[in-house]
């Protein structure tokens, strides 16, 4: 039995069209109703119209990325029963319409950061890059939160503060429009209400939103048993806090945490090789090798990083993170199981005819079918 290969895509307002996909050799489509405001119940009716969709166009749709998670739930505020209410009522809407497979985060406030949406590889591609020395510039001088500098290294700071001096007003824009976009699919967030977020959060700590995921998931456990769905938490990326926000999925001693917390089988991870694999502390084959078990669900992409740590999104095979033993593990937990575990090629470069095009961040469509190529070709080749 073979790995799922899948894609994302982002409803019929994609620029990567259903076509696209089945020519990348996807069969399985990874899909969310973005339009539907965090924290809304998708209706049956809005869930079988994507559904059907799907399938006319010879694709399935097997995992739904992202059920996201309200802040009213994160920070376990005065909405916060209304709701997981809610997000029950989703995950049986979905139930409903065969979706099973559910894919969400527990990151604060910002989703995923980067500093630069599109930056130029030797090649001439564009990637997604984090720079400390740009959120460090922005932390201090944009968001002016209170001894922002006194957060990062000495070589952090005076690089930002050099950055700083010869950045353009057009940059300082393009910058704070960046880490304040959060979810690209989403309304982007005021620099107000992230510092009024960062003082709610600050109170809550680590420990605080490590208990509120616990909440959740076990507010949520009756429902997936009932409803046969399984769970999938996508780690932090990056996985160190940011802006003072904490991160509580960063690292194998958090995954286990969460694991052994919440033991029953509908706790399950998203094992995302670019999130984890952009901490210089993460062995990634030893993470895989001790939470497996759990994981249905993988995304696949590498990182190339410095000795700051700032990092980029480098070519699927090409990177910091060993994909050739992480597909060989992937292969050997795939063989017992009873529902295969599905991978989809994350992120990827922009390159040749996509330069010109406009998409979401990391998603335009030749980029990933490269990534694709070359993971299937890597899953064949290891698994005879």
């Amino acid at each position: 039995m073979s790995l799922i290969q899948s894609w994302r895509w982002f409803g019929p307002n994609d620029s990567v069209s259903l076509q696209d996909i089945l020519q990348a050799g996807a069969t399985d489509v990874v899909s969310a109703l973005h339009y539907i405001p965090h924290g809304e119940v998708w209706p049956l009716e809005d869930i079988l119209e994507r559904k059907a969709l799907i399938e006319a166009a010879g694709l399935k749709w097997s995992i739904v990325e992202s059920v996201p998670v309200h802040e009213a739930i994160k920070t376990r505020g005065n909405a916060n029963e209304k709701y997981l209410d809610n997000y029950k009522t989703t995950l049986r809407n979905l139930s409903k319409a065969g979706l099973n497979l559910v894919c969400y985060n527990f990151m604060p406030v910002l989703d995923w950061t980067r500093t630069d949406l599109s930056y130029r590889l030797q090649n001439g591609a564009k990637a997604l890059y984090f720079d400390w020395a740009d959120l460090a510039s922005f932390d201090h001088y944009i968001l002016q939160r209170e001894k922002a500098f006194s957060y990062y290294s000495d070589e952090v700071v005076e690089l930002a503060k050099l950055r700083w001096a010869d950045m353009t007003e057009e940059r300082k824009k393009e910058l704070s429009d960046i880490i304040l976009m959060g979810v690209p699919t989403e309304k982007s967030m005021t620099k107000e209400d992230l510092i009024n977020s960062i003082a709610i959060y600050r109170e809550i700590g680590k420990a605080g939103l490590r208990d509120n995921l616990v909440y959740f998931l076990k507010s949520i456990q009756q429902t997936c048993e009932e409803e046969g769905i399984t769970m999938t938490i996508h780690p932090d990326d990056p996985p160190f806090p940011i802006l003072g926000l904490p991160r509580i999925a960063s690292n194998v001693e958090d995954l286990k945490y969460i694991m052994d917390k919440v033991p029953e089988f509908f706790n399950g991870v998203c094992f995302c090789t670019g999130s984890l694999g952009a901490g210089g502390h993460n062995d990634l084959p030893e993470i895989l090798a001790k939470i497996g078990e759990r994981v249905h669900f993988a995304h696949l992409r590498n990182v190339k990083k410095n000795n700051r740590g700032d990092f980029y999104e480098a070519e699927h095979l090409n990177g910091d993170v060993d994909m050739v033993t992480i597909m060989q593990q992937l292969i050997k937990l795939n063989k017992n199981r009873k529902r295969p575990i599905l991978y989809r090629p994350d992120h990827g470069h922009q390159l040749l005819d996509d330069l010109d095009k406009q998409t979401n961040p990391g998603y335009s469509a030749i980029g990933r079918l490269k990534g694709l190529a070359e993971l299937r070709g890597l899953e064949i080749g290891l698994d005879r």
